[in-house]
């Protein structure tokens, strides 16, 4: 039987939201060499704007960018730039003029550069300070799930209705892809929501527990940081995010829901990089056109 866990947060809002972005980003070299990966563009958008922009769909507005070296081109966008707002006003470019003034003002931005060993559960635990004993939410800041409604705001749904830790949940469709995911063994609770017994970090995809991979976005409870805390380097000499939540699970329930109505794009790779741009850019009243024609063009000559 699935009970709930015992209310110690209860009913509390989530106003916080923690977004990695310390990333050397290796696979976009040498791109990224000078550039942050997240501020690598989706048509004419930065990939962390759009995660920015799906954490205040989801009625968040405190938001912690957790950096590290060569990322100051992140607190620059987000930022007041008065030099290039003038210029803007000056020749009459009033719809981009709001929209950069817009992106300054989305939410309140809090930077924090990343301390300790790499891995991905150390941007977590650096800004724990910032968080202090509350719930909050960790989503990525080099990949998005475009969905209505928001990914995140599923998640905190389900948060405020079970009182627990959330991950989103993503089926994967090729089952060789199962190894490059940690794979949940899970158990349904209702509807699109199911309870994680464990999760198996890249598992044989003929071993797999399920077809649900479960990352990118997080809804936990405080409890979370001393397991956080107890984490000893493992793979690569770096601490994991999936490591504490395995160890989270054998003492309070933590669950999983599948996001419904949602397109997952992993920015983090160069094929999913290219999907994405020419996705948005078909959906860009501008290019929308010439691009569908120059597609149609290069198919044509791709062999059979």
């Amino acid at each position: 039987m699935i009970t709930l866990v015992h209310q110690i947060y209860p009913m509390k809002k989530i106003t916080k939201a923690i977004i990695p972005a310390a990333g050397y980003g290796t696979r976009f070299l040498p791109a990224t060499k000078a550039m942050p990966k997240e501020m690598l563009p989706i048509v004419d958008k930065p990939i962390i704007q759009y995660v920015v922009e799906e954490v205040v769909a989801s009625g968040i507005e405190d938001i912690i960018l957790v950096t590290g070296g060569n990322k100051r081109a992140i607190e620059d966008h987000f930022d007041r730039s008065r030099e290039l707002e003038d210029w803007l006003e000056e020749t009459g470019k009033k719809e981009k003029l709001d929209e950069i003034i817009r992106i300054a003002h989305m939410a309140n931005f809090f930077y924090v550069r990343q301390k300790g060993p790499y891995g991905n559960a150390s941007p977590v635990i650096s800004a724990k300070h910032l968080v202090e004993n509350e719930p909050f939410a960790v989503i990525w800041g080099d990949e998005f799930i475009h969905s209505e409604p928001p990914r995140l705001k599923q998640l905190l749904d389900t948060f405020e209705k079970y009182q627990s830790s959330v991950i989103s949940g993503v089926k994967i469709e090729k089952k060789e892809d199962l190894a490059k995911y940690g794979i949940a063994d899970i158990e349904k609770v209702e509807g699109n929501v199911y309870k994680i017994k464990k999760i198996v970090e890249k598992p044989d995809p003929r071993e797999a527990p399920s077809d649900i991979a479960t990352h990118g976005a997080y809804v936990f409870t405080p409890s979370i940081f001393e397991h956080l805390e107890s984490l000893k380097p493992g793979r690569g000499g770096e601490l994991w995010l999936p490591e504490a939540i395995d160890s989270l699970i054998k003492k309070e329930p933590v669950y999983a829901v599948i996001i419904e109505g949602g397109r997952y794009y992993d920015i983090g790779n160069k094929k999913g990089f290219i999907e994405a741009n020419i996705e948005f850019g078909l959906k860009d009243p501008d290019i929308k056109e010439d691009l569908g024609q120059f597609i149609k063009k290069i198919a044509q000559k791709l062999p059979n």
